[in-house]
């Protein structure tokens, strides 16, 4: 009897050890999708920004500009991995954009940045989510298109028109693509409590 009950005892062992290794295999092989999932949406994310970007490119630049892919700015609300998504295509759309400089590559990707991130910050705030991208970039460009490429044009000129710009691009075609999104049911509701 004795040694029935050692057997059982180790079978038992045996079996919540496999049972153990099994669950650590399934939670290894959740968070590997997981990490997959957002290397692909921040790398969808930058080509699309950056296609968007070169298509209109001539609208994209100057003191007067309305960069339609700016609209992507709302992703955030959905995805942590727009962030850096916006990031890299922004980086990638700036090095090929004719006439680009070193400022722009930087100072305008990193104002991309910081807007992206707050713009995730105010997630839970809809019609916010693209304010950031509206005003960092009304503040950052101008210095850039002043100082960088020598506009003769005021300052505050540009900040106003580099706003409204953005105001067009983020509100006007990104606040539609934002309701589009949500109701298409790309990034699923579960996806988005993941995120909150």
């Amino acid at each position: 009897m004795c040694h029935f009950l050692r057997y059982r005892k180790s079978e038992f062992v045996t079996i919540l050890t496999q049972n153990k290794t099994k669950e650590n295999l399934i939670m290894k092989n959740s968070k590997n999708k997981q990490k997959i999932r957002f290397i692909v949406h921040a790398a969808l994310i930058a080509a699309v920004y950056t296609v968007v970007s070169l298509i209109f490119a001539p609208t994209s630049i100057g003191p007067i500009q309305l960069r339609v892919s700016e609209a992507l700015c709302v992703l955030p609300y959905f995805t942590p991995a727009a962030i850096p998504g916006l990031f890299i295509g922004c980086i990638i759309a700036n090095s090929f954009v004719s006439g680009m400089i070193w400022a722009d590559i930087v100072f305008g990707s990193l104002a991309t940045l910081c807007a992206s991130a707050l713009s995730y910050l105010l997630r839970k705030f809809k019609w916010l989510v693209p304010l950031p991208a509206v005003i960092l970039n009304a503040l950052v460009v101008p210095l850039v298109l002043k100082f960088g490429y020598g506009f003769d044009d005021a300052l505050w000129f540009m900040m106003i028109t580099v706003g409204l710009g953005q105001i067009g691009a983020c509100y006007c075609f990104g606040m539609p693509l934002m309701f589009a999104v949500d109701l298409s049911g790309v990034f699923s509701r579960k996806n988005k409590e993941e995120n909150r």
